[in-house]
């Protein structure tokens, strides 16, 4: 039995059916511009910066949602920034201590998962109170998140460029097969996914006439990843893959979000890896200048994503966390 324990509290203190090869990149870029956006007040001149900390500009990031309720300010919102700050660090710093990657046991020759709870469409960047796991977020839902676990998708959508540094996470394997229930019907699909030629340059591009006067056979099709998928008349698959927000009301009150994703052995009901996260938004919720609470909070957590730019190394965190404790087949 492996066990495999990391948790760095001390450290971080201180598709659409047919998805092109484009959009992988069109999402990483969407979420670099977000976080340049976010962090735009940050270069506020020091006078008006005072202004926003201490609540006299703009609303300070508190988000209205049916759990957050009402007019009525929470305790949290009525004090000062400073002391939100304090008490926030002072939660974040015991919530890390139970935070980390927990593997008790690997697994080899995985041909496929089930996929217990899928994640809804869109991306939660700034909404306190709603409980849409924002740590364990691939910054994708739908079948975007489905998509992910399949293998070839990140090399078919994702262009590594040349500079890329030697501690960069490793790239996402994937599987054969992921299996998940539809809510709407009820019924439990196989998805499986490959790259396909599906439409055609148009022959008179100038652009494409330059590459066929270079090479006659130049290849006019265009290839995209296709998902597809059938209804599942096999047995379920034996591992199942599943996430939580564990966040509480306190928590949120002061931007912490918290996270759970477990890799089950749905036969022996075995929880065989899990990883507990947290992250905090230290400037608590503020939203000038198109500021992303959230977004930012990636750059402050437990277990850490990357030391800077947290968000843009969530997509395909959950992934990467699974394959490490079920070994895809042939890989």
């Amino acid at each position: 039995m492996d066990r495999e324990v990391m948790n760095s509290a001390d450290a971080v203190l201180g598709a659409q059916p047919k998805r092109r090869k484009e959009n992988r990149g069109i999402r990483a870029k969407v979420v670099a511009q977000r976080q340049e956006r976010s962090s735009r007040w940050l270069r506020v001149p020091l006078a008006c910066l005072t202004l926003v900390l201490a609540g006299c500009v703009g609303n300070a990031g508190t988000v209205g949602t049916a759990a957050a309720g009402s007019a009525q300010a929470t305790k949290a919102q009525q004090q000062p920034l400073k002391e939100r700050q304090r008490i926030a660090a002072e939660m974040f710093r015991d919530r890390c201590k139970k935070a980390g990657v927990f593997i008790h046991r690997t697994v080899e020759g995985v041909e496929g998962v089930f996929l217990m709870k899928l994640r809804p469409k869109g991306v939660n960047y700034g909404n306190q109170y709603e409980l849409s796991d924002p740590y364990g977020a691939d910054l994708m839902g739908g079948d975007g998140y489905i998509l992910s676990f399949l293998k070839g998708y990140f090399q078919a959508t994702t262009k590594q460029g040349p500079n890329r540094p030697p501690d960069a996470p490793a790239d996402p394997i994937g599987y054969a097969y992921v299996e998940a229930v539809d809510l709407e019907d009820g019924v439990r699909y196989r998805y499986t996914g490959t790259v396909k030629a599906t439409r055609k340059m148009k022959a008179d591009a100038p652009n494409v006439q330059l590459e066929l006067r270079r090479n006659p056979n130049f290849d006019l099709n265009i290839y995209d990843y296709v998902l597809e998928r059938t209804p599942s008349r096999a047995p379920r698959p034996r591992y199942g893959v599943t996430y939580d927000d564990i966040s509480t009301r306190e928590e949120r009150d002061y931007w912490i979000a918290g996270s759970s994703l477990k890799v089950i052995d749905l036969q022996t009901d075995e929880v065989i890896a899990e990883r507990i996260g947290y992250m905090v938004d230290w400037a608590q919720g503020i939203t000038v200048g198109e500021r992303s609470p959230w977004l930012l909070a990636a750059d402050n957590a437990c277990p850490e994503f990357a030391p800077r730019h947290g968000a843009t190394s969530q997509m395909f965190q959950t992934i990467r966390f699974v394959n490490k404790t079920l070994k895809s087949k042939g890989d």
